[in-house]
């Protein structure tokens, strides 16, 4: 049976550990005392108060040096690793190694590829950087950016309706079921995000401009959810270019539909951002490719 530790059970007290070890490497007790900023008799305490807590010779003193015993050799091999281990834990603990947390918001259909990738570049570069990522509606990303509950976004927005580090035209494009099509049906129907949602606003007034009539046939805040519903047949919508599939047709000027150039995607984050944040928006930036300011 594995042995648990009780109160009883001695503790071996990590500067006597020290002062084994160092005599042990050093050969002698003055050369030892030395490194350890210590006297001859202090060392020689410290090692007989751990003879005593072992219960065993632990060095064999010679005329010129001294030698550990077999039982000095087993506890030495515990010391060294226990040494090790509180230089380890104090290296963690006094910020070598304590890593920054960037907080960044992404819509959903930015998660995975290239951003991915990206991310994926960006932490083997800086491996005590946390990344925290949280994907969803820009609407939402801006509200949590708003209460600082987000460090770095990445959203789409109407065109300069914010200040943004940068921005990018949107592609969007109108996309019907390749299987099942939908936009010779009267009224036309509309695969849509929830009110406010993105791009709603702008497909029911490019249709009403043709003349044609329209109803909301499926409502979902998930992109892959808008993508599975029109794959379907349950009508058409407008996404971004990457978001269309093999399952979807994109509908060309010819169905008479007029082209959307109302959005962009921005990246924001506050001017007194950390440096990393800073880096990451720069990477982000660089995915994209030339940006508007």
């Amino acid at each position: 049976m594995k042995h648990s530790p009780t109160a009883r059970t001695p503790l071996f007290d990590l500067d006597l550990l020290k002062a084994l070890v160092m005599v042990a490497d050093c050969g002698t007790f003055t050369s030892a005392s030395a490194r350890l900023h210590s006297t001859q008799s202090t060392i020689s305490q410290k090692v007989r108060r751990l003879e005593e807590m072992a219960g065993h010779r632990l060095l064999e003193r010679g005329s010129r040096d001294v030698r550990p015993t077999d039982a000095g050799e087993t506890l030495l091999a515990y010391a060294r690793r226990m040494l090790a281990l509180n230089d380890e834990m104090f290296e963690a603990l006094s910020g070598a190694n304590v890593g920054v947390t960037v907080r960044l918001g992404v819509p959903d259909d930015f998660v995975g590829g290239p951003t991915t990738h990206m991310l994926a570049a960006f932490s083997r570069k800086h491996p005590e950087v946390k990344l925290e990522v949280t994907s969803g509606l820009s609407r939402d990303m801006s509200y949590r950016y708003d209460r600082g509950e987000l460090d770095l976004i990445l959203v789409k927005q109407r065109r300069s309706s914010r200040e943004a580090v940068a921005s990018w035209p949107e592609q969007l494009r109108w996309i019907d079921s390749a299987k099942h099509p939908s936009i010779q049906l009267d009224p036309i129907p509309l695969v849509a995000f929830p009110p406010r949602g993105l791009y709603r606003d702008d497909m029911t007034h490019a249709i009403e401009s043709i003349g044609r009539r329209w109803r909301l046939s499926f409502i979902c805040s998930s992109l892959s959810g808008i993508q599975a519903a029109v794959a379907d047949g349950l009508g058409i919508s407008l996404l971004p270019a990457r978001a269309v599939t093999a399952d979807h047709v994109v509908l060309t000027p010819k169905s008479g539909l007029p082209p959307i150039e109302t959005m962009d995607i921005a990246l924001l984050h506050r001017p007194t951002a950390d440096a990393v944040v800073k880096e990451l928006a720069r990477a982000l930036s660089r995915m994209f490719g030339p940006q508007r300011r």
